[in-house]
């Protein structure tokens, strides 16, 4: 049924596993559609209490693929090359896509049941929007957090913010730095930190304490706190956050047409060491000696 993510019910608990690790996990169209198939399924599914994302191999993901550029996909992921585009059309594609990413993020909030994200190794962009948007995290002592696609004019996303508040967001928002999990669960990024080995029993635990927990509580009270937070104006931000992302996304200029240039000639590869060469080392995380 499923190509990109794993999906399975035991013990009232759902798990949506991540499932192209040879890929870092890089979110495509199809992962996503397939991802968020399975959420609804898990939602729907009276046998069904706690959610819990994960992902396979070393991995939870480096975020939504920018290794393509080919102007035949409609559904074009990460930066889009505006060769042969009409601004208009360019324009249009980074409003609707910035719009649904923002929607596709909330739809997390709107589920009935809790999702826990199980996270480890890189937790990059896209992949590290949807751990903020899960209800709970827990993260492996060597997971890196980050968003270094703001090096290249992207956006980050009002949930950091809101999460951490507005200093902390900012440290890494404005830079694109790595920061590791002590860091993340410093700033209440995350619930749990644990060994490596210990991932995947610590997240099943406390999925597992969750489901005691009567249905129509988990329902009420996940919908108090977070039915509350868009109430209270995060639902506010994160409507400006999609207009602003798109502005960020289509803001197009010299720097950027350099990274496409190496990208076209040395690939993903060249494109990301001269976008993140020069903030090397990183504070945190594999690449910090």
């Amino acid at each position: 049924m499923y190509t990109q993510i794993n999906y399975t019910v035991s013990d009232r608990i759902a798990e949506i596993e991540l499932a192209q690790p040879e890929r870092m996990n890089a979110i495509s169209p199809e992962m996503e559609t397939e991802m968020h198939e399975a959420l609804q399924r898990a939602d729907i599914d009276p046998e069904v209490k706690v959610i819990v994302l994960s992902a396979a191999g070393n991995h939870f993901s480096s975020g939504y693929d920018i290794g393509t550029l080919d102007p035949e996909r409609p559904e074009k992921m990460g930066i889009i090359d505006p060769v042969g585009e009409t601004i208009e059309d360019y324009l249009t594609f980074w409003y609707r896509w910035d719009r649904q990413s923002v929607d596709n993020m909330m739809r997390l909030w709107r589920l009935d049941k809790p999702v826990i994200a199980s996270t480890q190794g890189y937790v990059m962009g896209g992949g590290f929007w949807y751990q903020l948007a899960c209800d709970l995290t827990v993260a492996s002592e060597d997971a890196v957090f980050g968003q270094p696609e703001v090096r290249h004019i992207s956006n980050t996303t009002f949930l950091f913010a809101a999460l951490a508040g507005w200093k902390n967001a900012n440290r890494y928002a404005l830079t694109g730095d790595h920061f590791d999990a002590q860091e993340a669960y410093r700033m209440g990024l995350v619930n749990e930190v644990v060994p490596r080995s210990d991932l995947a029993t610590a997240t099943r635990e406390l999925a597992s304490r969750i489901a005691k927990v009567p249905l129509a509580s988990l329902r009420l009270n996940k919908a108090i706190t977070m039915a509350g937070l868009q109430a209270s104006g995060v639902g506010s931000g994160m409507l400006l956050n999609g207009v602003l992302s798109g502005l960020a996304h289509s803001s197009h200029g010299p720097d950027r047409q350099e990274l496409l240039e190496a990208q076209r000639e040395g690939g993903l590869r060249e494109f990301l060491r001269q976008r993140d060469g020069k903030f090397r080392p990183e504070p945190f995380g594999p690449k910090s000696k």
